[in-house]
């Protein structure tokens, strides 16, 4: 979250444009939206551990890369770019990697505990780690979000190279095609109405999550905001998302399915909520709801697509997942952008509480158990 700061502020150190923010976004989630599902295809037939392991390598020297091109002065805009491609790809291998290790760590009947404290340290990261960024550049320099960035997967790297699991192991398929494993996903996909309905979820999530995107618009055109009141927008609904998550955390396994499709369309009535907010005042404790409530969904979403495939489709499954989310962002983060430049700020915040609230009622049956 540290480095997503540097980056934008290096862009706009380097050409001062905010479209090349825009593209900086493209550039680092277009690899997910396109090599995720291949990648969750690919991880059904390899060693998850000593994939993470990889992927720690590999990102760990990217930020280090981009720090000594920093400190060195020979840093260039289409570098940042190239590094940002890069790291997008890494990420969508590490990231369905990330989810399938949480299986194989505590097994079945602790997902969903696992995957709700997962999810309390990303939000508590989206709220602390950009503030840490911002420190960094006053104090240090850019340089130091990309130095932090890097020495920070060593730790998770000590361990992975440490530890072994001895407890539930994913079961790989033996056949080694790629393309014809992602086939046999997609298809397993389509014929889980339950699945495919929280990967809708989750694609429609995508456009509450990038709060960068409508949100700076609502705070200072609808609400007469300034950057000290939009960052209280954006604190609240990460100081929400943490209860949120330990409230995912706490839930049992048992329906699953009826309280995704409930948060979903809360959230989505809350996000509508929001953007029709009639002064600022009713906005901030909305977004704290708004934050509880989709972290909520999205963890036990996230359980769900975890639990329901065999074993040796979890990967491909999970790939597919993370298409949907964050994959969608350059999609969704447009369509959110445009509604918001032609229709107007409450239009583009409030279309993703539609999406939700759209996305609940279609997969309503399907997560009828």
């Amino acid at each position: 979250m540290a480095q997503a700061v540097g980056q934008a502020w290096l862009i706009l150190k380097l050409t001062g444009s905010g479209l090349d923010l825009g593209l900086l976004s493209a550039a680092t989630f277009g690899p997910v939206l396109l090599a995720s599902a291949w990648a969750g295809a690919l991880l059904d037939h390899l060693d998850v551990r000593k994939t993470l392991i990889a992927t720690q390598v590999l990102a760990g020297s990217l930020a280090l890369i981009l720090a000594v091109l920093v400190m060195t002065d020979s840093v260039q805009v289409w570098m940042v770019f190239v590094l940002a491609v890069a790291n997008g790809f890494v990420f969508a291998i590490d990231q369905p990697a990330r989810q399938l290790y949480v299986v194989n760590l505590v097994g079945r009947d602790r997902v969903a505990s696992a995957v709700g404290l997962y999810e309390v340290i990303i939000n508590a990261s989206r709220v602390i780690g950009p503030a840490v960024g911002g420190v960094m550049i006053a104090t240090a320099g850019v340089a130091a979000c990309f130095l932090v960035n890097a020495a920070s997967f060593v730790p998770p790297l000590l361990v992975l190279l440490w530890y072994r699991e001895r407890g539930l192991r994913a079961e790989r398929s033996p056949r080694p095609r790629t393309l014809s494993a992602l086939r046999e996903g997609l298809h397993y996909v389509r014929h889980s109405p339950a699945i495919a309905a929280c990967l809708a979820m989750a694609a429609a999530s995508g456009m509450i999550f990038n709060l960068g995107t409508a949100l700076p618009v609502l705070a200072t055109r609808t609400f007469g905001l300034g950057g000290m009141g939009y960052g209280a927008l954006t604190a609240c609904f990460g100081i929400g998302a943490i209860p949120g998550g330990f409230a995912a955390a706490y839930s049992k396994g048992q329906s699953l399915g009826r309280k995704v499709r409930l948060l979903c369309l809360i959230t989505g009535v809350a996000v509508l909520a929001t953007a029709c907010a009639p002064v600022v005042a009713a906005a901030f404790p909305l977004l704290m709801l708004e934050g509880f409530v989709s972290i909520w969904m999205i963890a036990l979403a996230n359980t769900l697509v975890q639990l329901r495939p065999h074993p040796s489709l979890r990967g491909r499954v999970m790939g597919l997942w993370t298409m949907a989310l964050p994959g969608l962002t350059p999609i969704t983060g447009v369509l959110v952008g445009a509604t918001t430049q032609f229709l107007g700020p409450r239009e583009g915040f409030g279309v993703g509480g539609v999406a939700l609230v759209a996305a609940s009622i279609v997969g309503w049956r399907a997560l009828a158990d």
